[in-house]
This record gives structure tokens, sequence and C-alpha cells, in this order.
């Protein structure tokens, strides 16, 4: 099945053409032009999407939950040219667009049968105590509801999983959000047949026209009309710290500030313990390897920065990582600006006298190769901008002399997505040491493991304190997503037929 963008956006269950237009940038196949966005289709769509809330935020968890369902159902009768348009568009091989898809549609079915049981409303009731003295006591109870349109800003480098219907689309319309997508321009064509998909499942089940818009393209000012349009109440992002950062600002300055969920990058760092070193030195080194270069690095889980204790383990570390690294050829990134911002991070590190090249290698036009550099902890900690993501397969060795410097060095990193340890039982009381420091720092840590790929489930949790993400009690991945989208409300004395359905008993 081969799919021919229109190059249209989606407002509202209909297709609309703008006067000017972007050209798609593939990485092999043909480009295709697409309208560009404005602030009035951003005003046109959310005006719909608060339209579309008096039905779809009242509607019952059963008919939402067949909404996530059909959405997945239409995605995957799309596959094969979901398949063809994203590997054109962004360079993953097929493999992973098709797991990507997997992830996706496994998501919403997960958000369906999330809602289907309730436990996400969190309904509480404490009876009315008329007797109780000096003052009766009225009865009260609680729960979730939805807090409004929100704004999806789609990820590069995630076309599916982290975009049109991905992970914020799917817990927003899961908590009874209409949500408006800002497509990213990297993947223009899949963005459109995934609204294509979910536009299907509107029309199959009945749902309102305005729970769902896609906007694409567009410059600055679209972006930013939508996060400050007065109807949005709330905004979910993947991306730079420099772009979600401009967004966040944006929202806490409105007249009604409104939540930013933004994920924002991380480092990731990993700690590798003595006694795991003594023993698997090479195993490690080349894990680190396989996992610092797939998709190219672009993850936001990839783990950028090994931290080790100095001594002839680490030389070996080292010199497995570096033949994993020699063994992987170039590949494409997502777009030429990532490209050429790889290259940027790469010039930083060599322009320092501090830091040590292990593997170098040169990258041009859209390709990328991986570098690896390391230093020593004192110059790291001299130096805080070796800490700054570069979005690659760009790894660094830190150095130590000590446990106890891993751990001065663990308590001066900003805030992480993941940190792992590598460790055996023998340093059990050295990990000890660690876990806390480790547990302020990130929002998810790993034993014995490499952070890229991220389980959607229950207990997952895929953020972290500033600046992996701007709201460190939340996650973009797993259920609890949903608790981005909703706020309680409590009822006090209300009769029955009054009380929403959810707390009738």
């Amino acid at each position: 099945m081969t799919f021919t963008p229109h190059g249209k956006h989606l407002i509202a269950g209909e297709w609309i053409a703008t006067d000017q237009h972007f050209r798609s940038e593939p990485a092999h196949g043909p480009a295709h032009d697409f309208s560009i966005g404005t602030v009035d289709l951003v005003d046109r769509a959310v005006q719909a999407a608060e339209d579309a809330f008096w039905t779809y935020g009242y509607s019952s968890r059963m008919d939402r939950a067949a909404f996530l369902d059909a959405i997945a159902d239409e995605i995957e009768a799309r596959a094969d040219a979901i398949t063809e348009i994203g590997t054109q568009e962004t360079g993953l091989p097929e493999a992973r667009l098709q797991g990507e898809r997997g992830r996706t549609t496994g998501q919403l079915r997960l958000f369906a049968e999330h809602i289907r049981k309730g436990e996400y409303l969190d309904r509480r009731m404490d009876p009315a105590l008329p007797d109780r003295q000096p003052a009766p006591r009225p009865e009260i109870r609680l729960v979730e509801r939805p807090v409004g349109p929100v704004a999806v800003f789609g990820a590069s480098n995630f076309p599916l999983a982290f975009s049109t219907a991905g992970g914020d689309t799917a817990a927003a319309l899961a908590a009874g959000c209409p949500v408006v997508v800002k497509g990213h321009s990297a993947h223009p064509g899949t963005g459109e047949i995934v609204a294509e998909a979910i536009l299907a499942a509107i029309d199959r089940t009945g749902m309102p026209k305005g729970v769902f818009s896609l906007v694409q393209g567009g410059k600055r000012d679209v972006g930013q009309a939508l996060v400050q349009h007065p109807l949005i109440k709330a905004v979910g992002f993947t991306g730079s710290l420099a772009g979600g950062r401009a967004l966040f600002d944006l929202c806490a300055q409105r007249p009604e500030p409104i939540p930013f969920f933004g994920e924002l990058g991380s480092v990731n760092p990993m700690f590798l313990m003595p006694e795991a070193m003594a023993a698997r030195a090479e195993e490690i080194g080349s894990g680190w390897a396989g996992s610092l270069t797939m998709g190219a690095g672009q993850f936001c889980t990839n783990p950028g920065i090994a931290v080790i204790i100095d001594g002839p383990d680490t030389d070996r570390f080292i010199a497995a990582a570096k033949s994993g690294l020699e063994k992987t050829g170039s590949q494409p990134m997502l777009t030429e600006g990532i490209a050429a911002a790889y290259r940027d991070g790469k010039q930083r590190f060599e322009s320092r006298n501090s830091v040590k090249p292990v593997h170098v290698t040169e990258s041009a036009g859209r390709e990328a190769n991986p570098n690896l550099y390391e230093t020593t902890a004192e110059a790291y900690l001299q130096d805080r901008a070796l800490g700054e993501e570069v979005f690659g397969p760009l790894g660094l060795i830190v150095r130590v002399a000590s446990v106890d410097e891993m751990l001065t060095l663990a308590r001066g990193f900003e805030g992480q997505l993941t940190m792992t340890l590598h460790m055996d039982e023998g340093d059990l009381a050295q990990a000890q040491k660690l876990r806390p420091v480790l547990e302020r720092k990130a929002g998810r840590i790993l034993i014995n493991g490499f952070p890229t790929g991220v389980e959607v489930v229950d207990s997952m949790v895929h953020g972290g304190p500033y600046p992996a993400s701007t709201n460190f009690g939340a996650t973009s991945v797993g259920t609890l997503a949903i608790r981005r989208f909703l706020r309680p409300v409590s009822y006090q004395n209300f009769p029955q037929a009054l009380l929403p359905e959810e707390l009738r008993q």
C-alpha cells in the first residue's frame, strides 16, 4: 500500500490547505509539499476542541476506551503505508518503524484497558457525621476530572510513539481531553496518515469531530499561539531543552498559567562499580557501545556518560567499547539540522584540552558516526558543559579515583531521566551509598542494564527532575501519564442524582 500525502491540516474533521507550503526533506524517496500552519488555524482547532469537550469530557469510560481501541485498529489497518512513509522521512529502518507502531497501538490499548478499570479516578468518600461535636461533618466525595483541551507537540525522534497518536495524545484522550497536535516537520507525511487513522476512528465511534486536530508545520508563532491560547489547559512536549523551556516560560506567563509537561532529554549517566567491572568489564563495555549507537543515538534515554573508578578494568572496558563502536557504520540522522547539531556537539568536546579522544570519526551530511572521549572527575566538575546532552552516538567516560569521588560526581549531576548502576553482590555496600543520590536525580534507576528501551507499563516513570523534565511528579510513558490531564474535584453534600456517574453509589 503506497501512501501519497495530500499535505493538508486536519481541523475538526475537515482537511484544510493553506496558501504557504514547506517541502519535506526525506532521508530517501520523494519529497512532498505540506501546508504551513497559521495562528488562525490554531484558533479554529482549539475552539473546536473546546466545543467537543462539553461532550467528550463527559462521555463514559467505556465509550472512550472503544475510541482508543478504534484508533489502534485504524493505525494497524494502515501498517504498511505508515512504515513506508515513516522510513522515507526519518531514515529509520523498517524494523524500528514496525516496532514503534506496535508500541503506539499497544499504549492506546493499554490506556483503553486502564480507564475501563477505573482505578485512575482515585474515587474517595468521607461519610457525613451529623452528630459530630462541636460541628457536624458534611459528606464529601472526590473524583478525578479531565482538565479540558490539551496541546501536544510531536517529537522528532519518535514519529509514532511520541507524536500524532503517541503517548501524550493517548493519555489525554483517555482522560477525556480533546487534543490539538502540532505536527513535527521532520515527518509530516507520517503525521498525516496517522491523523487519517484517528479521523476514521472518530467517524467509526461517533465521537465529536473537534476531539482531535492536527496542525502541520508553521513558524514559531504557531507553537506560541497554541500554548498561549486561553482554552488550552495543559501541554505535552518532547524535544530540546531550549525549545521546551521557551514554551514552558510562555505557559507560566499566561494570565491563566497552565501546566507544561516537557520531556527535555538527558545524558543518563551510568555508574560502574568495582566488583562488576572486575567480573565483566568487556561485557559491559560492549553493551554500552550497542546502546550508545542504537538508532544513531537519537534516544532521550541514550546513556551518554560512563563513570568508572580508574584502573586496569577501566582499560578493558574502554577497549571493548571502542571495539564495538568501530564495528558500527554511519547511520542517517532524523534531519539535516539534527545531524549538524551532532557535529557541533562533537566539536565542543574536541575544543577542550581536558578531554581525551578515544574513538573519533568524521560525519557529513545527514550521516552520523560514533565518537567516544574520556576525562577525569576533576576536569568534569570544572567544566559543566561536558554534561550537556549531545543528541547522537557520542559517549564520555569519566575516570574517578574512588567510590567517594563517584558519589561527589553523582551529587553534581543535574536532573536525569535515568541513572544506571552496574554492580555485583560485592558492590552492595557501596551501591547503598549511591542509591539515595540517584533517587533524587532521576525518574528511573536501573541495575545491570541499559536505559534505551522504555517499557510502556503501569510502573514506568519517564521523567525526572529538571532539566530532564519540567514536572518531576509526572511521566510521559505508562498509565501514570494520564494524571497529567486530570484534576481532583470534591463534591460536598451532593444528592445522588446530581453526582457524576463515577461517584454514585
